[in-house]
């Protein structure tokens, strides 16, 4: 599957919560069909079928790539687990980035 870069995963996320956010302020038709087409688009990018999962999967996403710069950027390697989408000890983006820091 190919995966979004971190930059565009963060914006779409962003952005759909933004819209979401101010939707109870009697949002407008245009308004509302951005937040249908931002919603789509995450869970195309995430693979995924409801957007409340493509969330949480662009979260994890986005808190392993941030865990890894930050490795890297202490010079340390990070191996995360190839199932990035599992929940448990160690898989934490965070965590690995404590663990090597």
């Amino acid at each position: 599957m190919l995966m979004p870069h971190p930059a565009t995963l963060r914006t779409l996320v962003e952005e759909y919560e933004s819209l979401v956010a101010h939707d109870g302020e009697g949002s407008d038709p245009q308004t509302a069909r951005r937040a249908q087409d931002l919603a789509y688009t995450l869970c195309v990018s995430t693979g995924t079928r409801d957007v409340r999962r493509a969330l949480e999967v662009a979260r994890g996403r986005l808190a392993a790539a941030q865990a890894t710069a930050t490795a890297e950027l202490c010079g340390n390697r990070v191996t995360l687990p190839k199932d990035s989408d599992s929940h448990g000890p160690g898989t934490s983006g965070y965590a690995a980035l404590h663990e090597q820091c």
